[in-house]
């Protein structure tokens, strides 16, 4: 019987270096440019030393889908516990910054392991953002028409919010100005101007 392999620490520094190695890479190049070799050299260490961490590329991947996945979570909650939740929501939802969500959507499309971990970690995401949403409008006395339930007002705004950023980055922009206008007239009528303006 062999004995279990070792693995690095959670909390090392070339760990987390590992981790802030292969983020670069899928938002500079995208997912494929991710491999073992690829990412040593650009640590600048051994090879061998990724795999010391890591036991296989889906392990790296999820590490990182992982950490980012926790730190996001609680900054979206922490975002709609403020005074202006549909405001915070459509801001968390239309931000450029999801490139990262966008890389793993398309890895989980060739690999398992990251896919039932994404959408884990999505249902888990869209609950929490669901609840935060709804605790906050009651709080606010926000009247929304009734067939918008905050489950649907979630729905739409992460869609559309979605759409439009994945159109921008393919220089797509046809039609977004309507649904711009659509939103800050939404946004308008039920929370007022944005308080940070």
């Amino acid at each position: 019987m062999t004995a279990p392999r070792r693995m690095g620490t959670e909390n090392s520094k070339t760990r987390l270096l590992l981790l802030d190695v292969t983020e670069r890479l899928m938002l500079r190049e995208g997912y494929a440019a991710v491999g073992v070799r690829r990412v040593a050299r650009e640590a600048e260490v051994a090879p061998a030393l990724v795999l010391y961490y890591f036991r296989t590329l889906d392990d790296l991947f999820l590490a990182v889908l992982r950490r980012r996945g926790d730190e996001e979570l609680e900054r979206v909650v922490r975002r709609l516990d403020g005074p202006q939740p549909i405001h915070a929501l459509w801001q968390i939802a239309s931000h450029p910054g999801n490139a990262l969500t966008t890389e793993f959507t398309a890895l989980a499309n060739h690999r398992k392991a990251i896919r039932a971990e994404l959408a884990a970690r999505a249902e888990r995401y869209r609950e929490a953002q669901l609840e935060a949403l709804t605790r906050r409008l009651a709080d606010t006395g926000v009247e929304l028409p009734p067939e918008v339930t905050p489950a649907v007002l979630l729905m739409l705004t992460n869609a559309l919010g979605r759409i439009l950023m994945m159109e921008n980055t393919m220089g797509m922009t046809a039609r977004h100005a309507e649904a711009l206008e659509f939103v800050e007239r939404f946004l308008q009528r039920y929370e007022g101007a944005p308080a940070d303006s």
